[in-house]
């Protein structure tokens, strides 16, 4: 089982007067409020990224404390990503720990390799975010079709087709995978591929996890 945990809870229905919202003031009272305190816990997250670093340099691990406070920076913006892409109606919770139809884990590795730190940190441009962002460019174009379909499908029936849920959640999943490995919180190369449950390839061996 891959240790990054991107779930989305497939919602029965979706309320046409909360996607009117959403669409026309939803950068009022989402993304202001939101992005004023993120703002402010991502100043953090750079500080406890930067410290991390070294602490998985030197010691082959991540402090728990700071592991848990990356995770859950994360968490939260998946959250707001995932109110203001349809995916739920439920208003984002503030802050680190909450219970969404959203949610972003990755189980705490007992130990992270120094060798990938340092192959990440000179090389992740090159073999995870030149191929990843490749692919998630092209489906990211097939996003803004979707979710423009999407839109009307809600505002008509109320719900959003499941293919079309899939994609959207899984476009998140994929972009969620991508920066769990880059900022190293897994040692788990992240799959090609948006789908729940696929597993990513396990370090230092080549063979899926």
């Amino acid at each position: 089982m891959q240790s990054v945990q991107v779930k989305f809870d497939y919602p029965a229905k979706l309320s046409r007067g909360i996607l009117l919202l959403r669409t026309f003031f939803g950068a009022i009272y989402v993304g202001i409020p939101h992005m004023f305190c993120l703002f402010f816990v991502s100043i953090a997250a750079g500080f406890v990224s930067f410290l991390s670093w070294w602490a998985v340099l030197f010691t082959g691990k991540y402090p728990r404390s700071f592991f848990d406070f990356m995770v859950g920076y994360h968490d939260w913006t998946l959250r707001v990503s995932a109110y203001m892409a349809m995916l739920t109606d439920q208003y984002p919770e503030f802050g680190l720990k909450a219970d969404y139809p959203a949610k972003f884990t990755v189980a705490c590795p007992e130990k992270l390799s120094r060798g990938l730190l340092l192959l990440r940190t000179f090389f992740g441009s090159i073999y995870v975010m030149i191929p990843h962002m490749f692919c998630l460019y092209f489906r990211l174009i097939g996003y803004t079709f979707v979710a423009f379909v999407a839109w009307w499908a809600i505002l008509f029936t109320g719900k959003m087709p499941e293919s079309m849920f899939s994609y959207i959640s899984g476009t998140y999943r994929w972009q969620m995978r991508v920066n769990a490995y880059i900022l190293f919180l897994t040692d788990e190369y992240p799959p090609f591929s948006g789908k729940d449950g696929v597993g990513g390839v396990a370090a230092g061996t080549g063979v899926p996890a």
